[in-house]
């Protein structure tokens, strides 16, 4: 669907982007993640055609972001971080300008404007001036106005950025259900949010990308936790002993058991499950270690 190609940019003696290059599926909702002057912005900005790349190219949908510009911008849906918005006009006085400028079909307009305003809870504000509302029903209005004309691909810079928790789990919901029709990217600062709805991320350091896996390959660690109802004699030595297997450290469980974390360079609960199995130690639990995002995230930003 989406296709970035050795992309780069510089502002004067400042390189926005170095040789930024991947891949987004259909039907994918992948998280670009980054510190600020990272060069998100610059990317999401040369992905919609707002700003020319000094070398590289995008592609959408087989088209070339420069070179077929209008047809591939119809196919966007963009809830920009700070959403221009016109305070005088009511909230369905602006969808319906905003479907005009899409040259939605009058076959089309009346459904496709519900579904917006349904799908963001928008309904019972339709005749308040967008001026009144308050910074969460803005952003909902954001929202609407990316996803009216159906787009294949949605952009959401911070979608949640100023929502209460009830409407964060709704726009979740949402972008979620979204995934079935469109491609999305999804930036936030907020990892959380990221962790809770998309399938990988691209992060961006320093004008390069520094990771860009599933969320699921990223969680996993090599690393274990044995906890035992009681200590057993020499099992620091038996683990040491087991394939693959690179550093012990003992340390007690929050229940107050005997715990060992066990470093490897490759899943080894089953090894370890094994050998608890015949020594006949007393197991109270034996899992695989994982990474929050959080974590794997300011490990390469505090190494990059």
């Amino acid at each position: 669907m989406i296709h970035a190609q050795d992309i780069a940019k510089r502002y004067g003696g400042i390189e926005a982007l170095r040789g930024v290059s991947f891949d987004i599926q259909p039907g994918e909702i992948v998280g670009l993640l980054g510190p600020n002057g990272a060069g998100k912005s610059t990317a999401i900005k040369i992905i919609t055609g707002y700003l020319h790349p000094d070398a590289g190219y995008v592609e959408i949908d087989g088209l070339n972001v420069l070179r077929d510009l209008h047809a591939v911008q119809a196919k966007i849906g963009y809830l920009s971080e700070n959403t221009p918005l016109y305070p005088e006009l009511s909230v369905q006085a602006y969808l319906a300008m905003v479907a005009d400028l899409r040259a939605v079909p009058r076959s089309d307009f009346r459904g496709l404007l519900s579904d917006a305003i349904y799908g963001t809870g928008l309904q019972a504000y339709l005749t308040r001036p967008i001026g009144s509302l308050s910074k969460g029903l803005r952003q909902r209005l954001g929202l609407a106005q990316a996803i009216l004309h159906k787009p294949q691909f949605l952009i959401l810079d911070e979608p949640t950025v100023g929502l209460d928790p009830t409407q964060i789990v709704e726009i979740r919901a949402l972008i979620q259900a979204l995934a079935q029709d469109s491609t999305i990217l999804f930036s936030s600062h907020i990892l959380s949010e990221v962790e809770a709805i998309c399938d990988r991320v691209i992060i961006i350091i320093n004008g390069e990308v520094k990771a860009d896996q599933s969320l699921r390959e990223l969680s996993m660690s090599n690393n274990a936790t044995l906890v035992l109802q009681q200590d057993s004699a020499d099992v620091a030595h038996s683990l040491g002993a087991v394939a693959g297997v690179t550093s012990i450290r003992q340390l007690r469980s929050l229940d107050d058991y005997p715990a060992w974390r066990i470093n490897g360079t490759a899943d080894i609960t089953p090894q370890i499950y094994a050998l608890a199995r015949d020594r006949d130690w007393p197991l109270r639990e034996l899992r695989r270690d994982t990474v929050t995002l959080e974590t794997f995230f300011n490990q390469l930003a505090t190494t990059a």
